[in-house]
């Protein structure tokens, strides 16, 4: 017998599903005409969609159980302008409502088909962050179909900066669309986690990651391992490098050096405010780590960035490594302080990539717009952008910097994460 009881907690009623599966025809039509139009990166994304649409369907092999159809209109819209207009500005803007239409219905199935378990805040952060991390990995496919097959999705003819300035403005419409998600969608999921609560079936929690075996091998783990008194020292002698850098730039009046050297000076006595005001005490390996990022960025921008063209790689990825240690702390800490949220390891790496690509599409926005300013105000940038390339190029590093993170973040991040659980707790 079917399950009627989760199609009346997803779509609740015999014409909400029947709408629905309406739309998800439409969509199915739409894909398979910008299939065959070679339409690639349409019937992707109408494809995915779909695929998204009809797994609690399959799941439970019961037609009733969809989405709301408001929803899908959203998603419908954008796919209905690109295939009888074209993309058009109001493609521009749709497409990211539809992304986050498209992260909320995710973000209900994650918490009711996996062992993932998530409060009302939780899951309307992770459709804002969904919504960004997928505007940034839609544009990288487009740019890796560039470079691999000799598409013309990004350029389209025009000049690197041009097409920069395209890809910022579409950002800002995913943030746009992200904060819209928050304050409009957040409803659905409220409904929709009242009804799974009293409806799902208990199901055993999976094992906690703190008693998960350390991902790190032990030769590895070894070879990195250092003597504290090292750690210290070397990240005292970065410390009093910016403050000579710092030096530097009042003494010749360069603003750039100066501005560099003062956030990343602050930066690295953050470890020590975190202790005295919060009693988080962190390991001379993360302060280290954190210390090494943002002394290799004022380098790169002291004009290693010019010299050495991987530099710039370098400092995003560990850049991104430190923001993902963040994401993964944090969320391991949220886990251990409430039975509200729960997030297995085996979904964790997931949501520090979604963490990441959040924080790297908001970073080049912030980028974007520093350097924007500074041009009109005829002052030199503190940070730069350097064409489409380059953008896309720091995307990737921090896909890298994520994975370097979640796949050594149990071995360095695990107390941490229990210290934050315990102010918490507090």
């Amino acid at each position: 017998m079917a399950d009627t009881q989760h199609g009346e907690m997803f779509g609740k009623t015999q014409q909400n599903a029947a709408l629905a599966w309406v739309i998800t025809f439409a969509l199915v039509v739409l894909a398979l005409n910008h299939g065959l139009g070679d339409s690639y990166r349409w019937f992707a994304f109408t494809g995915f969609a779909v695929a998204i649409v009809l797994l609690p369907a399959v799941a439970f092999r019961d037609p009733l159980v969809m989405p709301p159809w408001e929803l899908l209109v959203l998603v419908l819209l954008p796919v209905v302008d690109a295939t009888i207009l074209g993309e058009t500005f109001l493609t521009s803007i749709a497409i990211y409502v539809a992304v986050a239409a498209i992260a909320l219905v995710a973000t209900v199935e994650i918490d009711r088909f996996t062992a993932v378990r998530m409060n009302h805040a939780f899951a309307v952060v992770l459709v804002v962050l969904t919504t960004l991390a997928v505007a940034g990995a839609w544009h990288v496919a487009q740019w890796l179909a560039d470079v691999t097959f000799g598409t013309n999705y990004i350029l389209d003819g025009r000049s690197q900066d041009a097409a920069n300035h395209d890809l910022m403005v579409n950002f800002a419409y995913a943030a746009i669309a992200g904060l819209f998600a928050s304050v409009v969608f957040s409803r659905y999921f409220g409904s929709y986690s009242d009804d799974i609560e009293t409806q799902r079936t208990p199901t055993p929690r999976e094992t906690s990651p703190d008693s998960e075996p350390d991902p790190v091998p032990t030769l590895i783990r070894d070879q990195l391992d250092a003597p504290e008194s090292t750690v210290r020292r070397l990240s005292r002698i970065m410390q009093v490098a910016l403050g000579i850098l710092l030096l530097y730039g009042l003494v010749t009046l360069d603003l750039t050096t100066v501005s560099n050297a003062a956030i990343a000076l602050a930066i690295t006595f953050l470890p020590a405010l975190l202790e005295r005001d919060y009693r988080l005490t962190l390991e001379p390996g993360l302060v280290f780590w954190l210390t090494a990022a943002v002394f290799l960025h004022v380098l790169g921008s002291a004009g290693l960035y010019a010299l050495i063209s991987p530099w710039d790689s370098l400092t995003h990825t560990i850049s991104a490594s430190i923001v993902a240690a963040a994401g993964y702390a944090v969320v391991r800490a949220i886990d251990l302080h409430t039975d509200e949220i729960y997030v297995p390891p085996a979904m964790l790496f997931a949501f520090i990539l979604v963490f990441v690509l959040a924080f790297g599409v908001v970073w080049e926005l912030l980028e974007f717009t520093l350097d924007w300013s500074a041009q009109q105000l005829g002052i030199g940038a503190v940070v730069a952008q350097h064409g489409l390339s380059d953008t896309i190029v720091d995307l990737v590093y921090d896909v890298v910097g994520a994975v370097v993170a979640a796949v050594w973040g149990s071995f360095y991040l695990t107390a941490l994460s229990q210290r934050i659980a315990a102010q918490l707790d507090g």
